[in-house]
């Protein structure tokens, strides 16, 4: 078994990630899905993220996705599949991501060695990947890869992400916080989307936010300036460290060096996508 430097796999995930998330931010993807109607940016979301479930209901996301309102996914879900069929979300979706990429990083980045050499890094990271108890991870592996070195990393980066994001579903269940709170203990860390961004696209009211809050100061784990108090910054650490032990698989498949040069070369392209605005500036943030 390959021994990881300490926080390899977490800082490998924080520039693969980027890759994958700011699509949910772009106006390409409101632009492919506007046609057939969604031009909400929720319908949007939950029709491009659930389309590789097939034709799911409310009820499924809500468990997958973890963290949204149920009324709010009901909202759009299964109505979406009235006007757009799963597979069809699916080619607005590559679609999206070919013109996000394409706009953010530009032509010379996506036809370079160095993208291609990322896209085959994360690929093979995704090869140690198991599909038991990761239903999104398991859902996007059953797609084909795309031919498109920046569409094959974009589909990597995903795999990666919902790999990760699933184990850390089990830890969040495992701590005792549900929905809100995790949301709200994350934003506490200072590293967490900001309310403003939470309660526009999650669906929760700012009374059961409150709620929320006032549910991690009793479990004293939120201070009264909404940080976190010691208990609470071990029990986010502890979090964070158990998802990492959960997602190792991938990262020891590829082995220390693979690492390194995968998080090197997705700093760079994620750096890039950043800068070049693929998120708002105020999504970070305890205010």
């Amino acid at each position: 078994m390959t021994t990881l430097p300490e926080r390899a796999v977490r800082r490998c995930h924080s520039v693969v990630n980027p890759i994958h998330s700011a699509l949910y931010f772009s106006p390409d993807l409101r632009r492919e899905f506007a046609p057939a109607g969604l031009d909400d940016i929720n319908a949007a979301y939950f029709a491009a993220r659930s389309a590789p479930l097939g034709r799911v209901g409310a009820g499924i996301v809500t468990a997958t996705f973890h963290n949204f309102k149920h009324e709010l996914v009901a909202r759009h879900l299964p109505r979406v599949w009235d006007v757009l069929s799963p597979e069809d979300a699916l080619d607005a979706r590559l679609r999206a991501v070919d013109s996000l990429l394409r706009r953010l990083l530009g032509e010379e980045a996506l036809a370079s060695r160095e993208l291609a050499e990322a896209a085959e890094l994360a690929l093979r990271a995704t090869e140690a990947c198991s599909r038991p108890a990761r239903p999104l991870y398991a859902a996007n592996a059953d797609l084909p890869v795309p031919e498109a070195p920046h569409l094959a990393l974009w589909h990597a980066a995903t795999l990666l992400r919902e790999y990760r994001g699933d184990g850390h579903l089990a830890a969040l269940t495992h701590a005792g916080l549900g929905p809100l709170e995790a949301l709200a203990s994350h934003t506490a860390s200072g590293r967490g989307m900001s309310p403003k961004w939470i309660l526009a696209s999650r669906g929760w009211s700012r009374q059961e936010w409150e709620a929320a809050r006032e549910g991690l100061r009793g479990r004293g784990l939120m201070d009264g300036e909404g940080g976190l108090t010691e208990a609470g910054v071990r029990l986010r650490g502890a979090l964070e460290d158990e998802t990492d032990r959960l997602d190792r698989a991938p990262y020891e498949h590829l082995g220390t060096a693979g690492v390194a040069r995968l998080t090197e070369l997705a700093g760079v392209f994620a750096g890039a996508a950043v800068a070049a605005g693929a998120f708002p500036a105020d999504l970070i943030g305890r205010s």
